[in-house]
This record gives C-alpha cells, sequence and structure tokens, in this order.
C-alpha cells in the first residue's frame, strides 16, 4: 500500500499513546470480531490500532496523520 507516511506524534490518550481517534487512517469496521482498523497500515484489530503497533512491534505508530478540524 502506497501511503504517506505521518509525523507519528499524534495526539495521546489516556495511557500515553497514540489517539488513533484523532488519525485520517482510523475507521470504525463494524465487524463484531476485529472492531477498529486502520488504513495507512491495512489490518483490523480487536484493540485499538496504535496499541496494536505498539504491542507488536515495541514502537509508537510511525503512520499518525491528524484530522483536519481534530481537536486535542
Amino acid at each position: 500500500m502506497n501511503v504517506r507516511g505521518g509525523s507519528g506524534a499524534g495526539p495521546r490518550d489516556e495511557a500515553g499513546g497514540v489517539r488513533c481517534q484523532s488519525c485520517i487512517y482510523f475507521y470504525i469496521t463494524h465487524d463484531r470480531s476485529f472492531p477498529y482498523g486502520c488504513r495507512a497500515m491495512g489490518f483490523k484489530s480487536r484493540v485499538i490500532p496504535s496499541r496494536e503497533v505498539l504491542l507488536s512491534s515495541g514502537m509508537e505508530c510511525q503512520m499518525f496523520s491528524k484530522k483536519e478540524g481534530s481537536s486535542p
């Protein structure tokens, strides 16, 4: 997938991770088994994508790109 890389330094959630809800690539899948998705990385997950990335790679999400008009 050819996606422009983001800043990787987006707004933080209460656990200190990147807040996916403020990212242009985050979406709700409506799949009960995998309710959250990331278009930039091309996957669905049971947990918020930034958390899945951190658990899988040990690094914070590098694809975060803030939505226009999104509050911090």
